[in-house]
């Protein structure tokens, strides 16, 4: 079945759908990674997003039902240039399609990917459409135009878990605040020993702090961290009265909470081959991104904030430690998933805090 990319510049990209047939919108990225293509469909990050891969094969392994990130995909769309309709794997369970066709989310093969990926770095991300109806193409056009389709609205609330839940284990009691949290980082923690409750993201300072944790993590999520002032709000009350580590959307969140800023980026850093380099020892590690906001650099040191990390394709900050109480936080994903494990030593460094 034929099918379209329209972005809202009215630039239009023809293909093939391999998902539900319809008309569907959200926020058009691009992610660099080579495998991996599961746990990123499955990345609460992804909420409202239309998924671009700039690897060219997608499908060929198949889907498992290990592999998974979250309860569900969140993603809107996504984009490829040749769909592989039948996998080998001795892990496969099911197809990409099939997968997409149960959650009803598009995905569209025949795509020049690379002309698609070099428009939006050159014009930046913008919503898009993905569509099978091909007679009504001009007026999707001029709806895509008009921003019908806009992003969606505080996806943290989306995303998060619906209740508190709690992992087993005997350790040092630790709180998930679940912004859209991966499941790898739920496993990475318990796998360490903790004790992990994960709680939901409207969950205030107070009914954190009364769980006696003895550290708290603030997790990755989709979306502005500006649209999710509640999760600034619950971070401000915890500042130094427990040692707090924050990834991705967490890292944002304590920016704010600390009074600095944050701003969009032109197109994100999406993929599992971003360098960063440690400022301290001047190691350079290769690590898994996804987001589209970073952190603004003014007024961090009057505020005691320290830029540890820095990334090494547009120099933004990567790491965030505060100077006198115990917070540190980085912008990208230290459990990986997909991704290198340069970076899993962070956890340790979290539990040291909490000694």
């Amino acid at each position: 079945m034929k099918g379209f990319l329209i972005l809202s510049d009215g630039t239009v990209f023809p293909g093939e759908s391999f998902g539900p047939a319809g008309t569907f919108g959200g926020e058009v990225v691009f992610n660099t990674s080579m495998t991996g293509y599961q746990e990123i469909l499955t990345d609460p990050s992804y909420c409202g997003q239309i998924i671009t891969m700039t690897y060219p094969l997608l499908g060929n392994y198949g889907i498992n039902p290990e592999d998974c990130e979250s309860r569900r995909p969140f993603a809107a769309g996504l984009v490829v240039r040749e769909y592989c309709q039948d996998p080998n794997n001795w892990r496969a369970a099911s197809t990409l399609a099939d997968f997409l066709l149960e959650y009803d989310i598009p995905g569209l093969t025949g795509v020049d990917t690379r002309s698609l990926t070099r428009h939006l770095r050159q014009k930046g991300t913008m919503t898009g459409i993905i569509s099978t109806d091909r007679k009504n193409l001009e007026a999707l056009v001029l709806k895509a135009r008009q921003g019908e389709f806009s992003t969606v609205r505080d996806p943290v609330s989306r995303v998060t878990a619906p209740a508190t839940y709690r992992l087993p284990g005997e350790g040092f009691p630790v709180v998930v605040v679940d912004l859209g949290v991966k499941k790898s980082i739920v496993r990475t923690l318990s796998r360490a020993g903790y004790a992990v409750t994960v709680v939901p993201a409207g969950t205030g300072a107070a009914e954190i702090l009364a769980q006696k944790p003895r550290g708290v993590l603030f997790s990755n999520g989709p979306g502005d961290p500006k649209d999710a002032p509640y999760a600034v709000e619950t971070a401000r009350g915890l500042l130094g009265k427990v040692p707090l580590f924050g990834i991705c959307l967490g890292h944002q969140v304590f920016a704010l909470a600390l009074g600095g800023d944050t701003y969009k980026l032109p197109f994100g850093h999406r993929g599992s081959n971003h360098p960063v380099q440690d400022l301290a020892t001047g190691k350079v590690t290769i690590t898994s991104q996804n987001h589209g906001y970073a952190v603004e650099e003014e007024g961090l040191e009057e505020r005691g904030v320290a830029v540890t990390h820095r990334s090494l394709n547009d120099g933004t900050i990567e790491g965030l430690r505060h100077r006198d109480i115990p917070l540190f936080s980085v912008q990208y994903h230290p459990e990986a998933y997909p991704g290198p494990t340069d970076s899993l030593h962070l956890f340790d460094e979290f539990k040291a805090m909490m000694l």
